[in-house]
């Protein structure tokens, strides 16, 4: 969707304070947009779009405190990296969809 506004300006703001049960959410990103939809739709009860602007493609909704989390990860070592790349590759060959086989 073209809209007009720059990858700096498609924000995503997550705000909520310590005594409202609610965390309001006002994003641009597809990604999340889709899945709080489907999470709306499915769960009304805890979760619900309150606005959205089809010129921007912006949506806001409010979803209850225990139903949204922030996942932090630590970085992986250079070890951990290694590890993985070789599994990676090791496995590779063994690919049966012809689609990932192409992308290889």
């Amino acid at each position: 969707m073209r809209t007009g506004l720059t990858k700096q300006e498609k924000t995503t703001d997550i705000w909520f304070d310590e005594k409202n049960p609610i965390i309001h959410i006002r994003t641009h990103n597809t990604d999340l947009k889709n899945r709080l939809t489907a999470y709306a739709v499915a769960h009304p009860d805890q979760c619900r779009q309150t606005d959205a602007d089809p010129d921007t493609g912006c949506m806001e909704f409010e979803i209850c405190k225990g139903r949204f989390s922030f996942r932090l990860t630590a970085p992986y070592s250079e070890e951990r990296r290694n590890a993985a790349s070789k599994a990676a590759k090791k496995h590779s060959g063994n690919l049966t969809h012809p689609i990932q086989k192409d992308v290889l």
